[in-house]
């Protein structure tokens, strides 16, 4: 495949740096080693610009090319954090933080755009600058918005920007893509359910919150079944509930929690409605009482038309044609890269991890023989977007 040469020979180094993340994982905002490393190496390249503690703990740096003429400032983002899993890969590189593990390839995004800086520091084959953005906390803490927040895209004059994320199961050298949504919106929700505690053994004498708990779980599945338009896309999943310890104790209180993602802002107003009136009168029809706590995390990731043509564009470049599917279906998922694309035009891109365990197993590794094909498709974007000959 066309991969640029220069990153065949850097990827043992940047495998080496990849390995080195990936022993030593850090959780949500608490990436002060990584990012650290990320500055360090930044600087070392001969960065313009290393700016840290941007969304906390972010890392943008600026590299100019060889002109500016064009204007153009292009944002290149790879996430930083881990996950808090218990690694169970036995790799000799695995996991010295018990129950934490970069279980989503993150450590492999860092790695990445990190030998992408380092060969666009070297030949500034570009007429324009590229910002390299390194976001924490993308596994539910939003650090993706905090950057945006802050003012990330106007502080560097970022114009467009585009992201990148592994795909396990998905060969090494295929990328998958698609223009509008691919990546759900990711919300998550608390419902608190009360009623009347007593001993299990006269259950006419209590309210059960177990038992209403239990209702108001099977009733959330009618959200999707039967308020939801068969054609669109929809979840609503109930992941923790807890009720008490005792054996023979109804307990007054009990508390469930779940996430629910859609791919639509009115699927999404639509589910949150409705659930709303199924928790209540659900526990009403019992005899007790519920809330619903719903709060929404990440919107949905929204590919733009013209710039993922342009993403589709580059990645034949660097593995041609028939690796490249460009109607690839959309992932529930979530993803908070979304905050960045509701901020400037980009796209968001698969690349293929080959086989092995899915993201966010304990057995999941990243491929280090995806690292030339990442790698080329940053620094071919660059100097796509912004040639010197325009």
């Amino acid at each position: 495949m066309p991969t640029v040469n220069r990153f065949a020979a850097l990827q043992p180094e940047i495998a080496e740096w990849r390995r080195d993340i990936h022993a030593h994982p850090e959780l949500l905002f608490a990436v002060e080693r990584t990012a650290g490393i990320v500055a360090d190496k930044l600087r070392e390249f001969g960065v313009d610009e290393v700016v840290t503690g941007i969304g906390r703990t972010g890392v943008v740096g600026l590299i100019k090319g060889q002109a500016s003429g064009s204007g153009r400032v292009v944002g290149l983002r790879a996430d930083m954090d881990a996950l808090p899993i218990h690694e169970a890969t036995g790799l000799p590189y695995a996991s010295q933080n018990a129950g934490t593990m970069h279980a989503c390839g993150h450590d492999g995004h860092t790695a990445m755009l990190l030998g992408a800086a380092k060969y666009l520091a070297e030949t500034r084959n570009f007429d324009g600058a590229v910002a390299v953005i390194f976001q924490p906390a993308e596994e539910g803490g939003g650090g993706g918005r905090e950057m945006v927040e802050e003012g990330m895209m106007e502080r560097f004059g970022i114009q467009e920007v585009y992201g990148m994320h592994n795909r396990p199961g998905l060969p090494v050298g295929e990328f998958l893509i698609r223009p509008g949504p691919i990546m759900a919106s990711a919300d998550r929700f608390t419902i608190e359910v009360s009623g009347v505690g007593g001993h299990a053994a006269y259950p006419h004498m209590t309210v059960d919150t177990g038992l209403i708990a239990a209702q108001i779980m099977i009733a959330l599945q009618t959200v999707v079944a039967r308020n939801v338009d068969p054609l669109e896309a929809a979840v609503v999943s109930v992941t923790k509930l807890h009720v008490g310890e005792a054996f023979n104790v109804i307990e007054p209180k009990a508390t469930m929690a779940g996430t629910v993602r859609t791919l639509k802002p009115e699927i999404r107003d639509l589910v949150e409605k409705r659930m709303h009136e199924v928790v209540e009168l659900t526990a009403k029809a019992l005899g007790g009482s519920a809330t619903l706590d719903y709060q929404r995390d990440y919107p949905v990731v929204v590919n733009d038309p013209e710039r993922t043509d342009f993403a589709i564009e580059v990645a034949r470049q660097v593995v041609g044609e028939a690796r490249v599917e460009t109607d690839a279906p959309p992932v529930m998922g979530g993803e908070d890269f979304a905050f960045m694309l509701n901020a400037r035009p980009g796209a968001f891109i698969f690349v293929g991890n080959g086989d092995g365990a899915p993201v966010h197993h304990p057995e999941y590794n990243f491929n280090d023989e995806a690292i030339p094909v990442g790698c080329s498709y940053w620094a071919k974007l660059v100097e796509t977007a912004m040639p010197l000959d325009r």
